[in-house]
C-alpha cells in the first residue's frame, strides 16, 4: 500500500481456520485503512487444489479496472505450484500484479521451477539468506547434520530452535520440567534469534520477532527487502476485530488468563 501504491487486494487462501481467520483481520484492516468492499476479493480453494485457470483469470479481471492490484496468498502445500504456473501461463507477472505469500517459504520452493516466480513477495520472521553470524553456524550445523549442502532452512525451523532454547532456558530457572512451573517461568525470558537479535516471551505466552518481506530469487532463496527497525512482540488478539479488540491476555499470575475482557472485566468463559 505504501511502497508500490496498491488500492486492490485478492486475498486468496486455502479453505481452512488459518486463511479464514488471517483474511477476516486484513479485510478489517483494509476497510479500516479506507480501502472500499469492492476493491477486495475473497477466494478459497480446497487442499490440493489444482485447476487455476478460471481463478486466475478472475483475478486478472479484478486488477484490470486501472487501480494497483496484489495478492496476499495463504494458499498452502502443493497448491502453490499450480498457482505460480497458471500466473506466468496467464503472463502475470510480479510488477503487474505482486503476490506476497504467507505460507511460501525456501522448503516450498524447493520443490519449484522458481523461474516463474521471480519478484514475487514472502512475509516471514525469518529467511535462511539472512546474513549474519548466528545464522550462518546455524546453516552449517544443519547441513553436516543432514549430510546435504542443498537443503534449505526456513522460518518454521527457526521457531522451533527458539522454542526449544527457551523451554530448556525456562526449565533451568524453574528448576524441573512440571509443565506449570515451565510455564510460569518462560515469561521473561529471552534467547538470540538467527537475525541478529532477541527473541523474548512476553506475558501473552507470544514472542518478539522481526517482520521481513523477501522477494523469490531465481535460486529459490529470498532477498530481503524490507523489515521492520526492531523485532515485534507478537499480539494474541487483533485490534481490527470487534469480537477480539475487547481482549488481551496475561499468563502472569493472579491473572493467568489468554482472554480477558477489558469490557466486562472477566475472563473468557468464566461465570463470575
Amino acid at each position: 500500500m505504501a511502497d508500490l501504491d496498491v488500492e486492490r487486494w485478492v486475498l486468496a487462501g486455502t479453505d481452512y481456520v488459518y486463511p479464514r481467520t488471517t483474511n477476516k483481520i486484513l479485510e478489517a484492516y483494509l476497510k479500516n485503512k479506507g480501502v472500499k468492499a469492492e476493491d477486495i476479493m475473497v477466494s478459497y480453494t480446497p487442499f490440493g487444489h489444482s485447476d487455476w485457470q478460471s481463478i486466475v483469470s478472475d483475478i486478472k479481471k479484478f486488477g484490470a479496472s486501472g487501480k494497483k492490484t496484489a495478492v496476499v496468498s495463504t494458499i498452502n502445500g502443493d497448491a502453490n505450484v499450480p498457482f505460480y504456473k497458471e500466473l506466468a501461463a496467464q503472463g502475470v507477472k510480479a510488477e503487474d500484479i505482486p503476490v506476497v505469500a504467507f505460507s511460501v517459504g525456501e522448503e516450498e520452493l524447493s520443490g519449484m521451477d522458481t523461474s516463474a516466480l521471480v519478484g514475487h513477495l514472502a512475509a516471514w520472521n525469518y529467511f535462511m539468506s539472512v546474513e549474519t553470524d548466528q545464522n550462518e553456524a546455524f546453516v552449517e550445523k544443519w547441513h553436516k547434520f543432514i549430510k546435504d549442502d542443498k537443503r534449505v532452512t526456513n522460518d518454521p525451523m527457526e521457531a522451533t530452535y527458539l522454542g526449544f532454547k527457551m523451554w530448556a532456558k525456562a526449565v533451568e530457572k524453574a528448576g524441573t520440567t512440571d509443565s506449570e512451573e515451565v510455564q510460569e517461568s518462560i515469561i521473561g525470558v529471552t534467547v538470540p534469534n538467527l537475525s541478529g537479535g532477541y527473541a523474548t516471551m512476553m506475558p501473552n505466552h507470544h514472542i518478539t520477532k522481526p517482520v521481513l518481506i523477501g522477494e523469490i530469487q531465481d535460486d529459490g532463496q529470498f532477498v530481503t527487502v524490507w523489515e521492520t527497525s526492531d523485532v515485534i512482540a507478537g499480539d494474541a488478539w487483533s485490534d481490527f476485530l470487534s469480537g477480539s479488540k475487547d481482549l488481551f491476555a496475561s499468563w502472569l499470575k493472579p491473572m493467568s488468563c489468554g482472554s480477558f475482557n477489558v469490557t466486562t472485566g472477566k475472563c473468557s468463559g468464566e461465570s463470575k
